[in-house]
């Protein structure tokens, strides 16, 4: 059991990140879904946007707090770490937008569960999840030196 909290401990970052990351991800598809499935002839990369939205919402919060522990509320602090965050969101929900209807077009427009497109989704999530930890690691939470 000592073994796991050391490993735990010394790879928190990593598994909190791919833990909040699969519930953002899960999240984005959530979204996805409802709107695929409730939605008359509904236009699937619109889905896909509106999806990113709510997905970029959660994650800036769980990332913030329990991923890479940036704890302050300070207005100054936050407006920084948001205005980086959102814009490396939107570099990486750029590339979902602009891969989703590509790979469609590719042919992984299987549905999976039901769902159209799903095949898409997946792969796409797996990329941005991977790209997204570099920039929240790299550029928004970066720890200063001490």
């Amino acid at each position: 059991m000592k073994k796991i909290q050391e490993l735990f401990l010394k790879y928190k970052e990593v598994i909190m990140y791919l833990i909040f990351g699969v519930c953002t991800t899960a999240v984005n598809w959530i979204i996805y879904t409802v709107i695929v499935v409730l939605g008359e002839e509904v236009n699937l990369t619109v889905a896909n946007i509106i999806a990113w939205v709510g997905a970029v919402a959660f994650a800036y919060i769980t990332n913030k707090l329990w991923v890479f522990e940036s704890k302050s509320w300070n207005p100054k602090i936050v407006r920084k770490e948001l205005g980086m965050f959102l814009s490396a969101r939107i570099f990486s929900g750029i590339f979902e937008i602009g891969l989703f209807p590509v790979l469609m077009w590719m042919g992984m427009n299987q549905s999976i569960f039901g769902v159209e497109g799903m095949l898409a989704k997946i792969v796409v999530g797996v990329l941005v999840i991977v790209l997204n930890y570099i920039f929240s690691k790299l550029l928004v939470f970066r720890k200063k030196e001490a």
